[in-house]
């Protein structure tokens, strides 16, 4: 099944795994020429580049920290233009040596194998995929630390947060292409909303609109909605438009740069809030006085890329490839005060259920975890 899934994946996936964006802030700066003894970072991404706001940034901000704390340290951003998987690869051959660390951020890199392989003193940072080899069989490399998420964990999150502060009583799930962490936090969305159905006293309904029902990569409807994109704003707007049409007061974005199409739907309605996904989307949730983003699930990658770097740095990196979650705090959701707009008793909901799902007592559906979210009831 993983050879399979593999093969799919590799001849699929020809964009970044990005599943939310934001507004571009300012770029980010770039590090002064390099000091002596210094590791030498680059960061390899999707067409988005590191000021998208989202998830190349956020894995940015994990280099940036560690640069910080690094004197001599320096970093050069890469923005791969098309987001074709065997110019990723090419993008990486380019430049792999001249550098000691090299990030890569999604899918589409995941055919690094044999050139990491092939430059064993280079360390590898696989952000959103396991390794392929040429026939697209996953494989473990020494020098490649991938990391993966359980994106289901923060769906969950965002799930109850729907289902307990819903008005109208309908909330949905909006998402760019039925890639595997894409589905992952849909199914974790839906276990979240039959979740509080069974415990919590909500009645939500999940609304689904059947002529964007997702595709996964083994060729399974999924259901949901699915922009089909991950960059196509109008029909963003038009799927969010058409979900507030049927009475959904809350919609969780996990769709790229077309989620910010969903944003403008919720802006020019009434009452209408998003949950944002990957990072904390606070910021692009301003309408005026007001913001629309509740709160934010999250994938939490900023972290786990300074871990590593601070590894290869005092030479205790291991390669390997890594599915990252709550026990590891690598998912979760905003609660900070300022940051969201939940509701005391929603927070505290949510932070029970999710210290089951971090001990491992609640299992969020997933993807390909063998469960289902439309069974799922959690307890």
């Amino acid at each position: 099944m993983k050879k399979l899934m593999a093969l799919v994946l590799a001849g699929a996936m020809a964009l970044s795994m990005v599943a939310c964006g934001g507004s571009e802030p300012a770029p980010a700066p770039e590090s002064d020429a390099p000091a002596a003894e210094g590791l030498k970072i680059a960061i390899v991404s999707s067409p988005s580049g590191v000021d998208d706001g989202s998830f190349n940034e956020n894995n940015y901000n994990g280099i940036l920290a560690f640069i910080e704390a690094n004197e001599g340290a320096t970093v050069t951003p890469v923005r791969e233009e098309t987001g074709d998987v065997a110019a990723a690869v090419q993008a990486v051959a380019d430049i792999v040596a001249d550098y000691d660390a090299i990030v890569c951020c999604g899918f589409q890199f995941a055919g690094i194998a044999t050139l990491a392989q092939e430059n064993p003193e280079v360390s590898f940072i696989l952000v959103d995929s396991n390794p392929s080899d040429e026939t697209g069989a996953e494989v473990a490399v020494d020098n490649i630390y991938a990391m993966t998420f359980k994106e289901q964990e923060s769906g969950f999150c965002a799930g109850i947060a729907a289902a307990m502060e819903t008005k109208t009583g309908k909330v949905a799930v909006v998402n760019g292409i039925a890639f595997p962490s894409n589905v992952n936090y849909q199914y974790g969305f839906e276990s979240g909303v039959n979740y509080a159905n069974k415990h919590l006293g909500t009645a939500a309904e999940i609304v689904e609109l059947a002529s964007y029902a997702g595709t996964d990569v083994t060729g399974a409807n999924v259901g949901g909605n699915y922009v089909g994109n991950f960059s196509d704003e109008a029909t963003g707007k038009v799927v969010g438009e058409a979900l507030i049409g049927e009475g959904c007061d809350i919609i969780f974005v996990a769709a790229g740069a077309s989620g910010n199409g969903v944003f403008t739907a919720a802006k020019e309605a009434e009452g209408v809030f998003c949950i944002g996904c990957d990072v904390d989307q606070f910021d692009d949730g301003v309408n005026g006085d007001a913001n629309i983003i509740l709160t934010s699930g999250l994938k939490i990658m900023d972290k786990n890329v300074t871990e590593q770097l601070t590894a290869i740095n005092n030479g205790t990196f291991k390669g390997g490839n890594y599915l990252l979650g709550a026990d590891t705090d690598s998912t979760g959701y905003v609660s900070a005060e300022g940051r969201c707009q939940l509701s005391a008793e929603t927070i505290e909901a949510i932070d029970a259920a999710f210290a089951l799902v971090k001990s491992g007592e609640i299992v969020p559906a997933a993807n390909f975890n063998g469960l289902t979210s439309d069974a799922f009831t959690g307890l």
